[in-house]
C-alpha cells in the first residue's frame, strides 16, 4: 500500500513537471515544413525565438510550451521554412542603380535594345548621358546583320542618339557598348591608329577599317565610364533603398557585396545607424583603390560582433574578364577566336602583394577568376602567401566564380582550403554558348564543376552575381539541382554528374555562405543559439518536381526575428 502511495505521488510530480511552461518566446513559427541544415536535426515543425535568437526547434507540441502571454505566433500553414538565404557574391549598389537606369537584362535583340535607348533619348535633354546595363549578345534570339568579333556595332545607336552620349554595360560588367558621341568625348575617334585597339587589360574593338565599333572590353570601358557624371548622395540613397527592398522580397537575409569603396561602406553604416539596414552586409573592399587598402591594413577589419549587420574583413581583386566578352584569361586560345586568350585585368604581382599584406592584417582575399589561366595563377599566388602560415585553411581565401578550372587545379581548392564562391545560375545562362568559347573537352573537364570541387573538400557557395543576373535565388537553386537552362533544357542537364543534391544546394545558399564570411557559428542553420534569420517559401523546394521550383515564390523573409517582407 505504501509503494502504491509513493508511485501516485511520483506520477503527480511528473505530470506537473511535464505541464510546466518552458521559457516564453517572443515569437513562434509553427505548423510548417522546416529544413534546418543541421545534420543533428534535419527537419522540424516549429521554431521559438527570443530576443532575435533561436530558443527552441522541434515539433508543434514541443514549441507550444514556449508560448507565453505576450508571444506572437505565426502560423506557416504548411509552407516551407529554411535558414535565411545568403547571397555570396553580388553587387549591392549595382542592384539599386540597375533600377534607376535602363534595364537591358531581358532584351531579346539589338533592335529591342535600340528601341529602349530611343525612348530614353526622347525624354532626355541634349547632352544628357543615357546609361544602362544588362545586354548580352549571346542571349539574343536574333543577331544583327553586322557583327565584329562576336559583337554588334554602334551604327544604329549613332542614328537614334547623335547628341546624347550612350554607355551601356554588358550583363557581365566586363564590357560596354558606347555610341559615337560617347567615344568622341573620350577621344576614341575613327582615325585608324589614332588610338590602338589594345588597352592594358582590355581592348577597343575595331572593324576591318580600323573604326571603333562601340564595344569596349574590360579596362577599355573605363575610357568612357570615367566621363559619366558622378552620382549624387541622394541618388545613392535611393539606389540602396531599392536594392534592400529587392533583397527582402527575394528572401535574402545576408549579402556578400563583391567590391565597394569607402563611400558605399559609409552609406551602409548610415542606414544601419538609422535602422534602415534590413539585410546583413559582408562587404569586400575594392582592390581597385590601393590607397583604400593601405588605410584598412593599418586600421584592421571591422567585425560586427554586436548585431552582425555590417562587417568589413575581406578584399576583392578583379583578375580577369568574363567568358561572354571573351575576356576570361585562358591557358589556350578561345575556340571561337583563334589567337585570343582573354585578359589579365590585374597584374598577378598585385595578388601576391595584397595577399602578403592581408594575412597579417587579418583580411580575407577574394579574387575574381573565370578562366583557367586566372584560376591557376591565383592559386599559385595564394599558395606562396600561405607558405609561412601554420594553418592556411583558417584564412578562408576565396576565388570568386571559379567558372573554368584546369583539371590539375581542381584538387588544390580542397587541399588549400580555398573557397569556390560560385553562381549556379551562370551555368543556366552561359552553358549553351560557353561551349563555343571553350570547346567540349574543356567544358567537360573543368567548367562549372561543383561536384568535383566539393569532392576535393572545397566549400562551394552560391549566388547570382547580380545585377549580372537577377538576384532571385530560386533560379540559381534550380540550376544547381538540374544543370538546365531556365527553359528546362536539355533533358538530364548539362554534364549531369556535376549536379548538386537539393540538400547540397540549400547548404551552398546558407551554411556554406555563412562559413565563407566566418559566421557559421552565428547563422546559416536553424539551431538553438543561432540568429533567427529565415526564408519562407510557398512551395516545398526540397520536394516539389523540378519545374515547380521556378514557380515558387518567397512568402516571408525574417532577419533577426523581425519580418522584413511578407507576400
Amino acid at each position: 500500500m505504501k509503494n502504491i502511495f509513493l508511485l501516485a505521488i511520483l506520477g503527480i510530480f511528473l505530470i506537473s513537471c511535464s505541464s510546466e511552461k518552458a521559457e516564453p518566446a517572443d515569437l513562434i513559427f509553427t505548423n510548417g515544413i522546416i529544413y534546418t541544415v543541421n545534420e543533428a536535426q534535419p527537419t522540424a515543425e516549429a521554431v521559438a525565438v527570443k530576443d532575435g535568437i533561436i530558443l527552441a526547434v522541434g515539433s508543434v507540441e514541443e514549441i507550444e510550451k514556449h508560448k507565453g502571454d505576450n508571444t506572437e505566433v505565426i502560423d506557416l500553414q504548411g509552407e516551407t521554412m529554411t535558414p535565411g538565404l545568403i547571397e555570396s557574391h553580388a553587387h549591392l549598389m549595382g542592384i539599386g542603380y540597375n533600377k534607376l537606369e535602363l534595364d537591358l537584362m531581358y532584351v531579346k535583340s539589338y533592335d529591342e535594345l535600340v528601341e529602349k535607348v530611343a525612348e530614353a533619348v526622347a525624354k532626355a535633354e541634349p547632352g544628357d548621358w543615357i546609361t544602362g546595363r544588362g545586354w548580352h549578345q549571346d542571349k539574343w534570339i536574333e543577331m544583327p546583320e553586322k557583327m565584329v568579333k562576336g559583337f554588334q556595332t554602334n551604327d544604329q545607336l549613332n542614328e537614334i542618339s547623335p547628341d546624347n552620349p550612350v554607355y551601356l554595360s554588358h550583363a557581365s560588367g566586363h564590357a560596354a557598348f558606347a555610341n559615337g558621341k560617347a567615344l568622341e568625348l573620350a577621344g576614341i575617334n575613327n582615325l585608324k591608329g589614332e588610338r590602338p585597339g589594345e588597352v592594358e587589360g582590355g581592348e577597343i574593338i575595331r572593324d576591318e577599317l580600323g573604326n571603333p565599333t562601340g564595344i569596349l572590353a574590360e579596362k577599355a570601358a573605363g575610357l568612357v565610364a570615367r566621363l559619366i557624371p558622378a552620382d549624387t548622395p541622394e541618388r545613392a540613397e535611393e539606389a540602396l533603398t531599392l536594392a534592400l527592398k529587392e533583397l527582402n522580397e527575394k528572401g535574402i537575409t545576408s549579402f556578400h557585396d563583391a567590391g565597394s569603396g569607402q563611400n558605399t561602406i559609409d552609406l551602409i553604416q548610415k542606414f544601419k545607424n538609422e535602422g534602415k539596414l534590413t539585410v546583413r552586409q559582408y562587404v569586400m573592399l575594392t582592390g581597385t583603390q590601393p590607397a583604400l587598402l593601405e588605410e584598412w591594413y593599418k586600421r584592421g577589419p571591422m567585425i560586427d560582433s554586436a548585431d552582425h549587420m555590417l562587417t568589413v574583413r575581406s578584399i576583392k581583386l578583379n583578375c580577369d574578364g568574363a567568358l561572354g566578352s571573351r575576356g576570361a584569361w585562358l591557358l589556350e586560345d578561345y575556340t571561337d577566336r583563334a589567337g585570343h586568350r582573354g585578359h589579365e585585368t590585374l597584374p598577378m604581382s598585385v595578388v601576391s602583394e595584397v595577399s602578403e599584406k592581408a594575412i597579417p592584417a587579418g583580411f580575407q582575399v577574394c579574387a575574381h577568376a573565370i578562366g583557367d589561366r586566372a584560376n591557376q595563377e591565383i592559386l599559385d599566388r595564394y599558395e606562396a602567401a600561405f607558405a609561412n602560415h601554420a594553418d592556411s585553411k583558417q584564412l578562408r581565401f576565396r576565388i570568386e566564380h571559379a567558372q573554368h578550372i584546369h583539371p590539375d587545379d581542381i584538387p588544390r581548392f580542397g587541399e588549400m582550403g580555398v573557397i569556390a564562391a560560385m553562381q549556379a545560375i551562370h551555368l543556366s545562362s552561359d552553358r549553351p554558348w560557353a561551349i563555343d568559347r571553350l570547346g567540349e573537352k574543356r567544358i567537360i573537364d573543368g567548367a562549372y564543376v561543383w561536384q568535383k570541387l566539393m569532392k576535393s573538400g572545397a566549400v562551394v557557395t552560391n549566388g547570382t552575381d547580380a545585377p549580372v543576373e537577377p538576384v532571385d535565388p530560386l533560379p540559381s537553386f534550380y540550376a544547381s539541382v538540374t544543370r538546365k537552362t531556365l527553359q528546362g533544357l536539355p533533358d538530364g542537364g548539362y554534364e549531369g554528374d556535376q549536379k548538386m543534391t537539393r540538400a547540397e544546394a540549400l547548404k551552398s545558399y546558407t551554411l556554406d555562405g555563412a562559413f565563407a564570411e566566418f559566421e557559421e557559428n552565428y547563422k546559416g542553420s536553424i539551431e538553438v543559439g543561432k540568429v533567427a534569420d529565415f526564408t519562407v517559401f510557398d512551395k516545398n523546394i526540397m520536394e516539389v518536381p523540378e519545374d515547380e521550383i521556378l514557380e515558387t515564390k518567397v512568402a516571408m523573409t525574417v532577419v533577426g526575428g523581425k519580418v522584413v517582407y511578407k507576400k
